[in-house]
């Protein structure tokens, strides 16, 4: 029998308990919201929150923002199952916090109002430069929900001992359906005090579990580690070197770096993300936010290094595989082993928690770039009140939740670190060089934003949907999750090789910004120019705290 294939793992502790717990935490967030909503009377208060948030709260948040259900699911199930090449999706996701803190947190929050877009049309013609900016943004926003979505499926269904289809796809559903409360009653304010409950909790459940599992190994990494290779026979010692997951071969190696290059630049360019820094009063605040974010991401992703390998050494992959969520069951599993039902009810309402507020805050960004770039900028030209803005923005967040849930019941078996990393790819490939460019070269016009948005964009969806990645292609593990959207091993119509598009989709955007800029007639505004550098570096002119 093969070691992978063992009976489904499907009643794991007290569905009535986790059920319990779940409703208690959905119900305290709500009561926040709700409170939190009676603040918002502007615009600014639903996209910014007033900008009324310090440094450090701005900064739990973001990584309450950052640290998604990827990150705490998907990267414990990497490791679990793929040793090394699992952990360097920690890596990337850390390493990227240095490109945003050095080259656009502190500028885009001196430069901007509400959106990315904001920035990137401030010396630009408004109206086309916004409309790429806000269906770029929409396009990252659909790829990280697919992710979050995904796995509260697998999660919730786990905890309730749910299986099959249509109990995931309900689930999938109710968290969609939870999410648009959060947006429409609480807006950024709401959505951002759930954050940072959300984090606060993440961390310390992550450091009771990393010391839970320390303890039974006696404080040895290096034991935790020998144990995890001693539970998966099947990869054994690979577990702890490079090469089971990217494998030896050129191509392997060159697909590795171009997940790389997605993560550690993708970060810079996630419209969520960067919305985060408008809700600081000032661009000092910027900084100490990304400060804190830094170091209570760095801390989480060590932690995930324990808690994967933990999982390995005391549940095994053959539990793991056959659990509904398949990867990302790791740590809820994990939590089960080590603490019982209670444990297991406490974490997994932690992970619901981190799939609620990231859902929120990836809906909030996506709503508010229709609104505020789309309706108010392109088609009614500025030409709106603030009230009417934001009840398109809600209206939006309707929309945009329907598309998220049934997205998410079609990428439901995906390992959610992967998908996370396709939307890293395609933030990296149509956000970021045109930021820099915006930011940095005098020259930099509206050809150029538009070639560098646009072909970043359709060359980096492009080869996502023609590759391994979408295309059907049989598991790498009898058992195992399919590596492909298209779970039918027959139905293949790949004709890139690399899983992730990043080596080539992000030097193309940058060259066809350099390209479109120098082959456009169009004269730069130098005098906007000056405008936006002197605002960028010094703050002068930046948009303000709101006061009530």
């Amino acid at each position: 029998m093969n070691a992978f294939v063992v009976p489904a793992a499907t009643n794991v502790g007290s569905p009535a308990l986790n059920i319990t717990i779940f409703g208690i935490f959905v119900a305290v967030t709500l009561v926040i919201v709700i409170r939190a909503s009676r603040k918002n009377v502007s615009a600014a208060d639903y996209y910014a929150g007033g900008r009324a948030f310090s440094g450090r709260q701005n900064g739990i948040a973001i990584a309450g923002d950052y640290l998604s259900a990827a990150s705490f699911l998907g990267i414990a199930g990497a490791i679990a199952l793929t040793g090394y090449d699992g952990f360097l999706y920690s890596i990337g996701f850390l390493v990227a916090w240095l490109v945003a803190l050095l080259l656009v947190a502190e500028l885009l929050r001196n430069t901007g109002r509400f959106t990315m877009a904001d920035v990137l049309s401030f010396r630009l013609k408004q109206r086309p430069v916004r409309t790429a900016a806000a269906i770029s943004t929409l396009a990252v926003s659909f790829f990280y929900l697919l992710a979050q979505m995904a796995g509260a499926g697998g999660l919730v269904s786990l905890l309730l001992g749910l299986d099959g289809d249509t109990a995931q796809n309900l689930v999938i559903a109710l968290v969609g359906v939870i999410m648009i409360a959060y947006v429409l009653i609480g807006g950024m304010k709401g959505t951002t005090y759930v954050q940072i409950v959300k984090a606060s909790l993440l961390i310390a459940g992550s450091i009771v579990m990393t010391v839970w599992v320390l303890a039974k190994f006696g404080f040895s990494l290096s034991n935790v580690m020998g144990a995890a290779v001693d539970n998966s026979p099947k990869a054994g010692e690979k577990l702890l070197g490079p090469g089971l997951k990217y494998g030896t071969s050129n191509l392997t190696k060159i697909d590795f770096i171009s997940l790389s290059l997605a993560l550690v630049l993708g970060t810079a360019g996630l419209p969520h993300v960067l919305m985060r820094f408008y809700t600081v009063p000032s661009s000092k605040e910027a900084r100490k936010s990304v400060e804190w974010a830094i170091w209570l991401i760095g801390l989480f992703y060590l932690l995930s290094l324990v808690m994967g390998y933990g999982a390995a050494a005391l549940v095994g992959p053959g539990k793991i595989l056959s659990a509904p969520g398949k990867a990302n069951s790791a740590a809820p599993l994990l939590a089960f082993e080590l603490g019982g039902e209670i444990l297991l009810g406490l974490i997994s309402a932690i992970a619901f928690a981190t799939i609620l507020a990231v859902v929120a805050g990836l809906t909030i960004t996506a709503s508010a770039s229709f609104a505020h770039d789309i309706y108010a900028q392109v088609i009614k030209r500025g030409q709106v009140n603030a009230d009417a803005e934001v009840r398109v923005a809600r209206m939006t967040a309707l929309v945009i939740g329907a598309v998220a849930i049934l997205g998410g019941i079609f990428a439901k078996n995906q390992n959610i670190a992967f998908l996370v990393a396709l939307a890293f790819a395609v933030a990296a490939s149509a956000n970021l060089p045109t930021i820099l460019y915006s930011l940095f070269w005098k020259r930099f016009n509206t050809r150029g934003a538009l070639w560098s948005l646009y072909g970043g964009l359709i060359s980096v969806i492009t080869l996502i949907v023609f590759s391994p990645v979408v295309s059907g292609k049989a598991p790498l593990v009898e058992g195992g999750p399919s590596p492909s959207m298209i779970t039918d091993p027959s139905v293949d119509f790949s004709w890139f090789p690399l899983d992730n598009p990043g080596i080539i989709s992000i030097p193309l955007s940058f060259f066809l910004g350099w390209l479109g800029t120098v082959t456009s007639s169009e004269k730069a505004n130098e005098v906007k120019f000056a405008e936006m550098e002197v605002r960028s570096l010094t703050g002068h002119g930046a948009e303000k705290a709101v006061a009530h």
